[in-house]
């Protein structure tokens, strides 16, 4: 009869055993082999390999062998314990004490499985693949888990809904969320230690038809660049955003979606602004990343400490420099270009298609065009593109197609990544960012003072030189960077 070492049978959960009727067999390094009656399905093996951070290598066994293994090892427990026990084993009661919550007593008899170690295998697993998140989203017979790679989201592993509860309950207690509240949203974060660093995850949890939807942003410091010029600025562009952020006093504001990297790019200006001659202060929701030097602090909705009063309070600290995390209402942008404009340089984000749709969105919000034109130095809009993998790429023949959508091409040669496991056969690794600067020149401000249509204010910035996001876009497609696939994604004509 197979006889796998005890040291074995953890590797497994004893659902996927008695329900897939498969057993460990023998583990060589990195690669597990385990006993099947039938060739199992390639969803099997990526979520066990998954589960064990183990290779698979199914082996065919006798069908009579299975049965005895299942027999001694798994007959007896009633249907549905065993795997809820499994998951559950491992939640100490010391966590629900740190999130201010007491276990009931049903939770108190099924703290005895693995679920902190898959939760531990979920987050290990994205750190090492350098996810920038992690979804858990539930659906009516299963539960999928994606991890957002260089911005495009990849399906890793499917979680069993006899493992939902457990799982999500775990990663909820890490965050400090309440558990027991499943109808409203809730945001937490987690400090994760790994290969002696911390990295912050911010968790946020959305009630959806099926149950709890979970997304994990990680935040890895030692990813973070505060290098203005690893960014991705073109030279001359690097040189009007440093001429603008060295000025004493304005408002300077990057759009964008969520997640183009608006955060790390003024992060890195105020690296560079920060010296022990100058006072900065931020309000963020929440705080990302913690700089040495600058006092940071996240806003509070629940006792009304919003950005607007964060603002205020900020004006009686006697700041050089502030760093609003986002102007959201009319109230935030008008105290912000208050300050702009009584010598204070402001940084700040806002959510715009380009730069020159951040002029027309502060109006819309109710400011005065004259107060636009007067305070604001610098409008920047960004988005992220995927880099081609240095160590796979080639030369490509160029999809027609491809190129007819890109009239600006030169028709140069256009490159690819063949697909390595340096990138995990993606032809993709890292990404760097697309920048449109757009400085408020005198011609700009009188246009801005006039009310003129958007259409106007992009044609001026076009006359002064201004290249779009597209154009951008597809000089780092001619140099080798990115490919046209990319640009088409992420910028438009």
């Amino acid at each position: 009869m197979i006889r796998p070492p005890n040291d074995m049978l953890g590797l497994l959960p004893p659902e996927a055993i008695q329900r897939h009727r498969i057993v460990p067999l023998a583990l060589e390094g990195t690669t597990l082999q385990i006993g099947v009656v039938e060739t199992p399905t390639a969803t099997l093996l990526r979520d066990l390999a998954f589960l064990t951070g183990k290779t698979i290598v199914p082996v065919k066994v006798d069908r009579a062998e299975i049965d005895a293994f299942l027999e001694e090892h798994v007959s007896g427990v009633p249907e549905g314990i065993a795997p809820m026990r499994d998951v559950v084993r491992g939640i100490e009661v010391r966590d629900y004490e740190a999130g201010h919550q007491t276990p009931t007593a049903e939770v108190r008899i099924l703290l005895q499985g693995s679920v902190v170690q898959q939760v531990n295998t979920l987050i290990e697993r994205a750190i090492t693949k350098q996810a920038s998140d992690i979804h858990i989203e539930p659906y009516e017979a299963s539960y999928r888990v994606r991890f957002r790679l260089d911005g495009v989201l990849n399906t890793t592993a499917e979680i069993s809904l006899l493992q939902r509860d457990a799982l999500i309950s775990r990663l909820k207690i890490m965050a400090s969320l309440d558990i027991a509240e499943k109808r409203r949203p809730q945001d937490g974060r987690i400090r994760y230690q790994h290969a002696g660093r911390t990295i912050d995850l911010r968790v946020s949890s959305l009630p959806t038809d099926f149950g709890e939807k979970l997304v994990l942003r990680l935040l890895d410091k030692s990813h973070l660049k505060l290098e203005l010029g690893a960014l991705g600025f073109e030279a001359a562009d690097l040189h009007t955003f440093r001429e603008a952020i060295h000025q004493p006093y304005g408002i300077i504001l990057v759009s964008g979606p969520t997640g183009s990297g608006k955060t790390t790019t003024l992060y890195a200006a105020l690296n560079e602004l920060n010296t022990d001659a100058v006072n900065i202060t931020t309000i963020e929701d929440p705080i990302e990343y913690n700089l040495p030097g600058i006092n940071q602090t996240h806003v509070r909705a629940d006792i009304g400490f919003t950005f607007a009063q964060a603002l205020r309070a900020f004006l009686r600290q006697d700041p050089n420099i502030i760093m609003v995390g986002e102007i959201r209402d009319r109230e935030t942008a008008e105290i912000a270009i208050r300050a702009a404009l009584t010598g204070h340089l402001v940084l700040s984000t806002i959510h715009t298609n380009d730069a020159p749709s951040t002029i027309t969105r502060l109006i819309e919000m109710g400011v005065e065009p004259f107060l636009v034109a007067s305070s604001l130095r610098l409008a920047v809009a960004q988005r992220l593109v995927r880099c081609i993998c240095v160590r796979c790429r080639e030369e490509a023949e160029p999809d027609p197609a491809l190129l007819q959508a890109l009239p600006l091409h030169d028709g140069g040669p256009v490159y690819r990544g063949r697909g390595c496991a340096a990138c995990q056969g993606t032809g993709y690794q890292g990404r760097t960012a697309l920048f449109e600067v757009l400085p408020v020149s005198a011609m700009t401000a009188e246009l801005i003072v006039q009310r003129v249509p958007i259409h106007a204010l992009r044609q001026q910035a076009r006359e002064e030189g201004l290249p779009s996001l597209r154009m951008a876009a597809i000089k780092k497609m001619q140099t080798g960077i990115t490919t046209p696939e990319e640009v088409l994604r992420e910028t438009s004509l």
